[in-house]
């Protein structure tokens, strides 16, 4: 795998600024932001608490990934992240007391899941990790956030369920190091990874799609 997205080297450009990829990310930082605000919302607290909740979803597995690749900090070195997280969190107070906003959450992360775990593999595919480490980066980037956001409300770890959740992000990231592996471009093997991630996670909130849980030991007489 080469160690450049569209030809720019890592210390050029942060992926906030590498193309088309960049959508996606503030996509995804947006989407994952709601989310956490949401979470916050369900326990009615204030618009700083919101927001705070919304900063920590939206850029909390991106952070931990560029530390452990040893890429600046995303949000750092691009206002933009933040200003996102605050937009959510402003959208999400406006909302109000929809009776389906909690059930959008559902959805949002679902889509979440996918788009940034093709983004956390990519980016980790652009700083010269190794393939299987570039899954284990966007799977990272994908749910760690979301583990974050569910400590602080008191709710289950996202780890802890056994429908499909975490293996859509890791579904998502493989899709995409298999197709860039086989030369696609960016933008295709992004949209067809994402598209895929989400198919799985909402298989798993449509019909209650899981994995095989680990079988019950017999017992004897």
């Amino acid at each position: 795998m080469t160690r450049s997205i569209l030809g720019l080297t890592p210390p050029d450009l942060p992926i906030a600024e590498i193309a088309p990829l960049a959508a996606l990310d503030l996509i995804g930082v947006a989407v994952f932001a709601a989310t956490g605000a949401l979470a916050a919302a369900r326990d009615r607290h204030d618009l700083v608490t919101m927001t705070f909740f919304a900063a920590v979803t939206g850029v909390g597995g991106g952070t931990l990934r560029d530390l452990l690749i040893g890429a600046p900090v995303f949000w750092v070195v691009d206002w933009r992240y933040i200003a996102m997280c605050i937009a959510a969190s402003v959208a999400v107070w406006l909302l109000g007391a929809r009776p389906w906003r909690f059930r959008l959450l559902l959805w949002l992360d679902a889509f979440g899941l996918a788009a940034y775990g093709v983004i956390g593999a990519a980016k980790a595919e652009a700083w010269g990790a190794t393939p299987l480490i570039c899954i284990v980066m966007g799977a990272l980037t994908a749910c760690f956030g979301g583990v974050v956001r569910d400590l602080l409300a008191g709710q289950p770890s996202v780890l802890l369920r056994r429908e499909i959740v975490v293996s859509a992000a890791i579904a998502a990231a493989t899709a995409y190091v298999a197709l860039k592996a086989l030369e696609v471009g960016n933008w295709p093997a992004a949209a067809i990874a994402t598209t895929l991630g989400f198919a799985l996670r909402a298989g798993a909130l449509r019909w209650g799609w899981s994995l095989p849980a680990f079988p019950q030991a017999s017992l004897r007489p």
